[in-house]
């Protein structure tokens, strides 16, 4: 099969026919839960760019979901998955070790935010590995109950679905949820109503309050937050909230959960979000980003928490894969050799003045947000009411998809559009990424 040049190409119209032909085969054996948001059939991909059955190529600005951070294809993880399928596929790490799991778990230690003797236990996923943290505060802390934010999300699974803030579509009707699960207001500086300049201070008091007088914070085994929300729309809290929410966990002999499976890898411009400010949670959970489009998903913390769990109480059949450790190993390697903390900075240095300049242009934007590749600008009706505008969102999403960009929204209210491309995508895709951004824009502002 020849190359995938790093362009987009438009053949046919999105989708084709061939796609077409395939998503009517879809409706006939696919369960209608699992939809697809752009039903565009892929046969193959590289770097930024997704090749589908039509001979279309698409830019590629969601990375399926900030999973392929290396780039699709990478060279290092199609060499090391190849190496590993060839040697063997599976044996389960609690049945016969071997070593690939070993030196992911050393990477991880090496990598996460503080200078503690680390443990880490991995999994599939990344609503697995915030379960199983959840799991290791219970057992070391001896309480039960967990506390969570509002637009937080953090997984599809029981307990996940109930720490996830949005009900629809990820939990409309599948309760009851676990219980012991609480919901503190999030430092959505954009959104706080007395204004950004008290949001750090008054969604702080607010949670503090609300640990105290509410749950009582002896009864709270943790505490679990994106340093920078995914789903809920990419919110990046105020400088200095997250550092107190890590000091009033320590206070209070509280753990400390940091859900860093959507900005981890290097997404943010750091290896961790964490690392902006210096915090180190107890625990961290990481998927996505760490094995170039392989399942794999890891819990990583201090070694005295992780290592209270009897023997037995952790782990999968699947978990650690030794086929999605070498995947991890070859990311890792690429994400430190090829500096992927910095392209990230450039590609933040790129987008933003496009996204500052449309926001100028249209005045639609309420606000852009984000750090690194992890940018994201929320769509208003109006800038003075702030008025949230998802028909707009969902618009400008489609007419990207008809010119051949990838792209993603997100948010509680279905008003925000996410920005997660490879972090090796080229500047010249990414330039004409913006180009077809603005494009779509202005159809859809001419139609209203």
């Amino acid at each position: 099969m020849s190359e995938i040049t790093q362009q987009r190409i438009l053949t046919t119209a999105i989708p084709g026919p061939r796609s077409a032909e395939l998503h009517a085969r879809k409706a006939a054996t696919v369960a209608a839960g699992v939809a697809p948001g752009l039903p565009v059939y892929v046969e193959r991909a590289a770097g930024g760019v997704l090749r589908d059955v039509d001979g279309n190529q698409l830019i590629d600005l969601g990375s399926g979901i900030a999973v392929t951070t290396v780039g699709n294809g990478n060279p290092r993880v199609v060499e090391a998955v190849q190496r590993q399928v060839a040697d063997f596929t599976h044996t389960c790490f609690m049945v016969t070790p071997y070593e690939e799991y070993l030196q992911v778990c050393e990477q991880l230690a090496a990598r996460t935010p503080g200078e503690h003797e680390k443990r880490t236990a991995l999994f599939n996923s990344g609503a697995e590995a915030v379960e199983n943290a959840v799991k290791v505060a219970r057992v070391t802390t001896g309480r039960q109950a967990v506390l969570a934010f509002e637009h937080g999300y953090h997984g599809r699974t029981n307990l996940t679905m109930a720490l996830t803030a949005k009900n629809m579509p990820y939990k409309q009707g599948f309760g009851p949820f676990a219980g012991e699960v609480y919901r503190a207001p999030m430092a959505y500086p954009y959104r706080w109503p007395t204004g950004e300049k008290q949001c750090a201070q008054e969604a702080y008091d607010a949670f503090a309050s609300m640990v105290t007088t509410q749950v009582g914070a002896e009864n709270v085994a943790a505490v679990v937050v994106e340093p920078i929300q995914g789903e809920g729309g990419f919110i990046v809290p105020p400088e200095g909230w997250l550092a107190r929410i890590r000091d009033f966990c320590t206070e209070h002999g509280i753990v400390l959960i940091a859900d860093e499976v959507q900005s981890g890898f290097c997404r943010t411009g750091d290896w961790f979000a964490c690392d902006h400010e210096g915090v180190v949670p107890d625990l961290i959970t990481t998927a996505k980003g760490i094995a170039g489009g392989m399942p794999l998903a890891a819990v990583t913390g201090r070694a005295e928490l992780m290592d209270a769990v009897h023997p037995g109480g952790l782990g999968g059949t699947y978990g650690g894969n030794p086929v999605a450790c070498a995947a991890a190993l070859a990311s890792i390697e690429t994400m430190a050799a090829d500096d992927l903390a910095s392209r990230a900075r450039e590609i933040e240095a790129l987008m933003r003045p496009r996204l500052e300049a449309l926001a100028d242009r249209t005045g639609i934007v309420g606000e852009i947000r984000g750090r690194g590749a992890m940018l994201a600008v929320e769509l208003v009706e109006d800038l003075d009411l702030r008025t949230p505008a998802p028909q707009l969102a969902a618009a400008i999403n489609r007419a990207c998809h008809e010119r051949g960009v990838v792209t993603l929204t997100a948010g509680t209210f279905g008003n925000v559009f996410r920005f997660l491309p490879p972090l090796t995508i080229t500047d010249a895709l990414l330039t004409e990424a913006m180009d077809v951004l603005d494009e779509a824009v202005d159809q859809v502002l001419a139609a209203r």
